[in-house]
C-alpha cells in the first residue's frame, strides 16, 4: 500500500492536542503548531481495520492483551535488534510516562537521586521530582555540533557521592533516552556499552526509554541498551511502545520488558492500580507491529525527506542558526542562541512574530537554552511555511 504524507488533514475541533490548544498555551491560535511529539499523518490502514474490527463488537468491557500481542513484540524485537526476549518478560502501561513514574517508584525511595543527560525529554524531570526523589544532572557534550554523553562527568558524580565514608550512595537509578530527544542522537552500541558498565561497577539501574526506537535515518542502527549482555540486561528496565512510529499515542498502550524476575515484581507492586493498556490499544499495536512494514518505510524515506529539506533551508537562508545532525526521532534540534535573545524573548519572538508554536529548548533542562525543538512529522507544506514564517520574522528584525 502506498500512502500520502503530502495529505494535509483537518485536525482541529478532534480534541487534538497539538492544534486545539494554541490559543491557552501560546496565547494565540494563529501559530503554526509544531510542538508536541505527535504526527499529523494517518495510521496505517491495517491499525484502523483492526480497530474497527474489535468495535463491531458492542461491549468494550474489562480486558488484558492477547498472546498473539506478546508474540509480535517477542519476534519483532529479536527481528529488529537480535534481543532474544521471553513474552513473561512483558508488561504492559498506559503510556512510557506512565510506566517510568513506576519505575521510579518500584526501585527507588523518597530522597533517592537519579541521573539525567539533559537536554533532554522533559516529563523525566517530573517523574522523578513529583515522586520525591532528587535530579542529578550529567549534560551531553556538543562536540563539533553533535552531542555526546559525558562518561568522564558521570563517572564524577558516583565518585563525588562515594568519597565521603558516612554518606549512603544514593543515586539508583540512570534514565536513558534512546534514541534521544531532542537531540536527535542514536547511541552507538559502543557508547552504550560504557554507559552499561559505568553503571554495572555503581548497581546504578537503567531506565532506558527507547520509545523512538525504529525512527531512523538512512543507515542507521538503533541497539537496544539490555540486549549487549545478560549482565546488563538484568540491569535495565526497557520501556518501548508503537505510539510514535504508527502514531498511536492516544491510545495509551506502551509496554515495559523487564527480563529480571525480582525486578519485575517489584514493578508490578509499584504499578498496582495504574491503567495498562486498552481494548483498542491492544489490537492497534500487535496489527502495527505485524502488518506495517511498509508504512514504516515509506514513514522513514519521507521524514528524512522533511529533515534533508528543512537542514537545508537553514543552511541556505538562515544561516545564522544551527540545525544538529538527526540521527533518529522526527525531531528537529535548532540553535537560536545567534540571535541574541534571552529565553522570554526568543519565546516572544517565535510566536508572536514567526507564529510558530513550538518547543522551547529550556525546558529541556540545563545545555537546551536558545535552542527549539521542532517536530517534522508532518506534511512538507507545513515545514516550508514555518521555515517561511521564520525566515520572514528574522529579516524584519
Amino acid at each position: 500500500m502506498r500512502y500520502d504524507f503530502d495529505q494535509l488533514l483537518e485536525r482541529r475541533n478532534t480534541n487534538c492536542s497539538k492544534h486545539d490548544n494554541n490559543t491557552v498555551l501560546f496565547g494565540s491560535d494563529d501559530v503554526l503548531s509544531m510542538w508536541v511529539a505527535d504526527m499529523d499523518f494517518p495510521v496505517p490502514e491495517p491499525v484502523v481495520d483492526a480497530i474497527k474490527k474489535r468495535a463491531e463488537h458492542p461491549v468494550y468491557g474489562y480486558t488484558f492483551p492477547q498472546a498473539s500481542l506478546y508474540e509480535a513484540i517477542v519476534n519483532r524485537v529479536d527481528r529488529l535488534y537480535g534481543w532474544k526476549i521471553k513474552p513473561e518478560w512483558i508488561l504492559f502501561n498506559a503510556g512510557v510516562v506512565n510506566g517510568l513514574y513506576s519505575a521510579v517508584e518500584a526501585f527507588t525511595h523518597i530522597g533517592d537521586e537519579l541521573i539525567i543527560q539533559p537536554p533532554v525529554y522533559y516529563p523525566f524531570y517530573s517523574a522523578i521530582k513529583n515522586t520525591g526523589r532528587q535530579v542529578v544532572y550529567n549534560p551531553l557534550k556538543e562536540v563539533n555540533g553533535r552531542w555526546e554523553m559525558d562518561f568522564e562527568g558521570l563517572e564524577k558524580l558516583f565518585e563525588v557521592r562515594t568519597s565521603f565514608p558516612a554518606r549512603t550512595p544514593r543515586i539508583k537509578a540512570l534514565i536513558l533516552c534512546s534514541p534521544h530527544n531532542p537531540v536527535g542522537r542514536v547511541w552507538t552500541k559502543e557508547e552504550l556499552q560504557r554507559l552499561a558498565e559505568i553503571c554495572l561497577k555503581h548497581d546504578c539501574l537503567i531506565f532506558s526509554d527507547e520509545i523512538h526506537c525504529e525512527l531512523l535515518a538512512p543507515g542507521v542502527e538503533h541497539t537496544a541498551t539490555a540486549g549487549l549482555s545478560p549482565e546488563v540486561q538484568a540491569n535495565t528496565i526497557t520501556f518501548m511502545s508503537a505510539s510514535k512510529t504508527f502514531n498511536l499515542a492516544g491510545l495509551a498502550t506502551s509496554y515495559v520488558i523487564i527480563p529480571d524476575a525480582k525486578l519485575r515484581r517489584r514493578y508490578m507492586e509499584a504499578r498496582a492500580g495504574r491503567n495498562s493498556g486498552n481494548v483498542f490499544g491492544y489490537v492497534a499495536t500487535e496489527a502495527a507491529l505485524t502488518q506495517c512494514d511498509d508504512y514504516l518505510e515509506q514513514l522513514r524515506d519521507y521524514l528524512y525527506g522533511n529533515f534533508k529539506f528543512f537542514t537545508e533551508f537553514i543552511n541556505t537562508r538562515l544561516p545564522q542558526l544551527r540545525v544538529a545532525k538527526s540521527e533518529g526521532t522526527y525531531l528537529a534540534w535548532v540553535d537560536m542562541r545567534a540571535l541574541g535573545m534571552d529565553t522570554l524573548e526568543l519565546q516572544r519572538f517565535l510566536r508572536e512574530k514567526a507564529r510558530l508554536a513550538l518547543d522551547d529548548g529550556y525546558a529541556f533542562g540545563p545545555g537546551g537554552e536558545g535552542f527549539q525543538r521542532f517536530n517534522l512529522a508532518c506534511p512538507r507544506s507545513i515545514v516550508k511555511e514555518a521555515l517561511e514564517r521564520l525566515e520572514k520574522a528574522i529579516k524584519e528584525l
